[in-house]
């Protein structure tokens, strides 16, 4: 019985299809999707081509990590675990997907930036972002207890991302001088809050009155006279974020060989040179950083 009613699924998937389908074996390569009359429903799919000849930036952001971040014991005003985490996180997006050029990250949010002449995926936005959200995601999780130890992961974070596009060189560069503006702004206020909450007793909603309707020199002043802090010389990857770049390293590795007129294997130290996504805590606002690496912008 069980035989006649497969037999009869199949006869009535066949007739759908219509003549001149190949059958896809188990386990084997996907066929070629089929000519039916269900085909109409991709008229449905929305034309998401990115414009040629721009750049392609992807921006992911953590989705709620102000309770993430409360809830996992995240260290105040910067937690050093996190931010590692996130920068591991970039780096395996950009060794695992083509054509990004560089990277740059703040607090929970990273910017990749595509070439100007990628194809790929022939430029749809909705590859780029998917892509890298879920990479981005799967390593955040993957790599949690190399950063946070004993610390356990109380639930999946969450990532949102955005496709935008840059036509010029210059609004690539302003793009990325936003963003290193707003780590600074941002990391600025969140250091003196910090410091009154934790080291002058206020309430969250205290300090918040006291910064209100400051200007930068305000918390700067705020900082030295009251903490003896001066914020110049607060660590770089927190007052300018991460900016990942390609660079050639030399990589050591250890390796089992049989050398000649030798009768047992010898473990020798291999030298290989490889791009690898290095991160770097540097001004990139001004023409410095663009004059030292010319071709991120070359779009080789």
């Amino acid at each position: 019985m069980r035989l006649r009613v497969r037999e009869a699924a199949a006869a009535a998937a066949a007739a759908a299809v219509g003549p001149g389908t190949r059958a896809r074996p188990g386990g084997g390569r996907r066929a070629p999707m089929a000519k039916s009359k269900f085909e109409y429903v991709r008229d449905f799919e929305a034309d998401d081509t990115c414009l040629p000849n721009c750049w392609v930036v992807t921006r992911l952001d953590g989705r709620n990590f102000h309770r993430f971040a409360e809830q996992h014991g995240f260290s105040k005003p910067n937690d050093d675990r996190a931010l590692h985490l996130m920068t591991k996180c970039a780096q395996t997006v950009m060794q695992e997907l083509e054509d990004i050029v560089m990277a740059y990250g703040q607090s929970d949010e990273y910017s990749f930036v595509f070439k100007k002449k990628s194809n790929w995926f022939k430029r749809r936005a909705s590859k780029f972002m998917t892509h890298v959200v879920s990479q981005f995601a799967s390593s955040y999780v993957f790599y949690w207890k190399d950063y946070f130890k004993d610390q356990p992961l109380l639930y999946p974070p969450g990532f949102d991302g955005r496709v935008v596009l840059y036509p010029s060189n210059q609004n690539l560069k302003d793009y990325l001088s936003w963003r290193q503006a707003d780590c600074h702004i941002n990391n600025l206020y969140n250091t003196v809050f910090w410091m009154l909450v934790q080291r002058s007793g206020l309430t969250p909603v205290q300090a918040q009155d006291r910064l209100q309707g400051t200007l930068a020199g305000d918390k700067n002043e705020i900082l030295f006279s009251e903490f003896n802090i001066n914020y110049n010389n607060e660590p770089l990857i927190y007052r300018k974020g991460t900016v990942l770049i390609w660079q050639k390293v030399k990589e050591v590795a250890t390796k089992r060989i049989k050398l000649p007129k030798e009768t047992e294997e010898k473990e020798v130290e291999v030298t290989r040179t490889r791009s690898k996504a290095v991160p770097l805590h540097c001004d990139i606002i001004g023409d410095q950083f663009w004059e030292d690496y010319p071709e991120i912008l070359a779009d080789s």
